[in-house]
């Protein structure tokens, strides 16, 4: 009796299969939305600015520097560069590696910007630009910080460094593993100021990889990057960054100098919601490494435009998912998709595929798709699709079923 039973419901779960199998199955897969707005079933409309639509973008100006490099900060593509990854002095471009460091240290509640720093001999005898702290006198870390990036203190910065490592040698280690970790394989440093040493190096590349993090990860202490002067001990002395006055799209970063590097500036500017960041190494003279940046910026923003493609989180597409508790799913993409194109790239389009048969459980890493972004007929770039959240997988019988069904599927 209880076999027959059993065999009675087999037959009814494969005649329920086959019968669901012969239906018409229709993925609910929308394309591409347009940044901010609801999922739609059109492609993603134009997106890039007519500025000069139609012309060929010409080649980057030639500017009096040994090496520099033009960059996106949202998307990382190199717009112009000449020299980008050969070793070239740094001079106090070095502190931006020790400024990263200490916000770092402020972000993780082991510094404090009222935290008083006793300056030592090593600090207050320091050569080059200062800041003009006493020694053996209490200094606020906001006031090193502030002598360090405005006035380009050698004494504040090394007063800084000794605070977090105990003494600058081994601030210098910790400097190095940043590198490392921001992958700036082409960079060595042995002091914190960016004193001339055989061993200390760097490339454009490196330092525009270290201005993105600088404003992506701590974005807080930037402002301390636009601020144009400085008075500590009685002497006020101004940010030498001519930009920042010249232009008032410029909101950061530092300068450099020293006979042997030459004028070097890394200058980070935003217009109309976007940013480009500059690097300019080994120009002749303050003035020109001020118009070498100046000249790659309107570049820049004369011939490229960054945009929102689609916002990370947006739903791109649904579909069914098998043996899942809910087995509709809404997939996208984790982050907002930026993309640098020439200014007057009318044509963006965006499309999804959907992986086939998805089973449960998907977490949010699970690849289950791809977007397509075009410009035109040409292929732009393609990025993962995921789910927008966990897909549980379901009770004993739900997967009884869609396994059954899946023999016909």
């Amino acid at each position: 009796m209880f076999r027959s039973v059993l065999v009675s419901l087999a037959a009814a779960l494969v005649f329920s299969a086959t019968c669901w199998a012969a239906k018409p199955h229709h993925k609910h897969v929308a394309a591409a939305a347009p940044a901010a707005s609801a999922p739609s079933s059109a492609s993603v409309p134009a997106v890039s600015a007519p500025a000069v639509a139609g012309m060929a973008i010409p080649g980057a100006p030639q500017v009096d520097a040994r090496s520099y490099i033009l960059v996106d900060y949202q998307t990382g593509k190199v717009l112009a560069a000449n020299n980008a990854t050969e070793r070239m002095e740094p001079a106090s471009l070095t502190k931006l590696m020790t400024a990263y460091i200490v916000f770092h240290e402020l972000s993780a509640g082991k510094l404090k910007l009222e935290d008083m720093v006793t300056v030592s001999e090593h600090a207050w005898r320091s050569e080059g630009s200062r800041t003009f702290i006493e020694l053996g006198k209490p200094v606020s870390v906001n006031d090193l910080i502030l002598g360090m990036i405005v006035q380009s203190g050698n004494d504040a910065t090394i007063a800084l460094a000794e605070r977090i490592a105990g003494t600058e040698a081994t601030f210098a280690q910790l400097m190095n593993s940043t590198a490392k970790s921001l992958n700036m394989v082409g960079s060595h440093f042995e002091n914190s100021s960016g004193l001339p040493s055989p061993q200390h190096y760097t490339t454009a590349r490196d330092m525009s990889l270290l201005a993105i993090a600088m404003i992506r990860d701590y974005p807080q202490y930037y402002k301390y990057y636009s601020v144009r002067e400085f008075e500590h001990n009685g002497i006020k002395q101004q940010n030498r960054n001519g930009l920042l006055e010249k232009d008032p799209t410029v909101d950061g970063l530092k300068t450099g100098h020293t006979d042997s590097a030459g004028f070097c500036l890394v200058t980070s500017a935003h217009r109309e919601g976007m940013r480009l960041i500059s690097v300019v190494l080994g120009s002749t003279s303050m003035k020109a490494r001020e118009n070498a940046s100046a000249a790659l910026l309107s570049y820049g923003f004369t011939f490229y435009d960054t945009k929102l493609i689609v916002k990370g989180g947006t739903a791109l597409a649904t579909t069914h998912v098998w043996k899942a508790a809910n087995p509709s799913a809404e997939l996208g993409v984790k982050e907002d998709l930026y993309m640098t194109l020439a200014r007057g790239q009318a044509d963006v389009k965006t499309s999804v595929d959907v992986a086939p048969k998805l089973i449960a459980p998907l977490g949010l890493d699970a690849d289950v798709g791809t977007l397509h972004v075009f410009n035109g007929k040409e292929a732009l770039t393609t990025v993962a699709l995921h789910p927008l959240k966990p897909v549980a997988a379901g009770g004993w019988w739900r997967r009884l079923i869609d396994t059954i069904r899946l023999w016909f599927a």
